[in-house]
């Protein structure tokens, strides 16, 4: 099982405490601490994904449940009224983000922000989130990495300039998180509230 980079300190760390109990002489504090230890490789797994592609796609960055979609204003990187895909990522799914389009990396923000849970609508104002924009040949789309109630970190890999590709890895979160996806009004949607998605798979929207 192929695994994030960022997800070895901590892989190390737990496995570290779990033979530490089993050397101590803490037999049953082992037994508890053993799915804490798996749990923690799972989360960090990485696994190559092959999908279908192509420049009229747009492809989910994200595993997760889709919570909401929605129509709203986009005022940094639209201008305007854009369609919003939003994906929850619980602690079991896998957290490496992916582009889910072929494009030109035109704008990067971080801003800090809270952590309440980010299922809620609220979240996508008030939690800590990186954006990037990116520049296709069909136009504009906007990717934000959301925080939530227990992630701390957020990486995003890449800086304006950069030319991307869709299906390879645009960042992590760990611990529980969300991804948005802004996208100009014409597009189709083809997912709705409550589907499963898979990154780097499933596709969520068409270009017309």
């Amino acid at each position: 099982m192929r695994i994030a980079p960022e997800g070895w300190p901590f892989i190390a760390t737990f496995w570290i405490l779990e033979f530490g109990f089993l050397f101590f002489g803490y037999p049953i504090a082992a037994i508890a601490w053993l799915p804490v230890a798996v749990w923690v490789v799972a989360f960090f797994r990485d696994p190559i994904r092959i999908g279908p592609r192509g420049d009229n796609l747009v492809i989910a960055p994200a595993d997760g449940l889709v919570v909401s979609v929605r129509t709203i204003d986009e005022p940094d990187f639209h201008g305007g009224e854009v369609q919003r895909i939003s994906i929850f990522m619980n602690v079991f799914n896998v957290h490496v983000n992916r582009y889910p389009v072929d494009g030109s990396i035109t704008y990067r923000k971080y801003s800090p922000g809270a952590f309440v849970n980010a299922a809620a609508e609220k979240a996508s104002l008030a939690n800590e989130q990186s954006s990037v924009g990116i520049a296709t040949p069909r136009g504009k789309v906007l990717v934000r990495q959301i925080a939530g109630l227990v992630a701390r970190r957020i990486i995003t890999d890449h800086i304006e300039g950069t030319a991307v590709r869709q299906g390879e890895r645009l960042g992590l979160i760990r611990f529980g998180s969300r991804v948005d996806v802004f996208l100009p009004k014409g597009v189709t949607i083809k997912v709705a509230e409550g589907q499963r998605t898979v990154a780097g798979v499933s596709i969520i929207a068409e270009w017309p």
